[in-house]
């Protein structure tokens, strides 16, 4: 039976992932694409290099975050935030963000395949020096949760 989440499972769910989905639009055209974040309670917080997400949410900052956790088929939790797209510009800030994101990150890399692509950098000094590293964040406005567990 689908049920919802109450806010702290909401809260609990956006902490918890690691890969969510930001769904954007402009132009006509639905664009939804995975990223890596972090989650204060407030604001998700994402990195990208420039390219079609980052276009379109300057083109029109209104966009929709998605996360979920699948167990199976009759087993999962689902949360769809929505919010506005806000590029990070002061250097101090950007810096705390991708600290946050390598954090978080760190403990599921695999392998030393990572590259300064990904926005890992050998010191926080080298921020935006080797690759046009775009932080932003999305402040949610609205959020709602979906579970079903048989």
């Amino acid at each position: 039976m689908l049920r919802e989440l109450n806010d702290t499972q909401i809260e609990e769910l956006l902490k918890d992932q690691v890969i969510g989905r930001i769904g954007c639009h402009s132009e006509k055209t639905m664009y939804v694409v995975p990223v890596n974040y972090v989650y204060d309670g407030a604001n998700i917080y994402c990195h990208s290099a420039k390219g079609m997400k980052i276009d379109m949410m300057r083109e029109n900052p209104e966009v929709c975050f998605e996360v979920d956790k699948i167990k199976d088929i009759t087993n999962w939790q689902s949360v769809i935030a929505w919010g506005k797209f806000e590029e990070i510009q002061d250097l101090d800030e950007k810096q705390k963000v991708l600290q946050k994101l390598v954090d978080r990150i760190t403990p599921y890399i695999m392998d030393d395949s990572v590259t300064r692509e990904h926005g890992f950098v050998d010191e926080e000094s080298d921020v935006g020096t080797k690759v046009e590293l775009i932080m932003y964040k999305i402040i949610v406005s609205k959020k709602t949760g979906r579970f079903e567990n048989r």
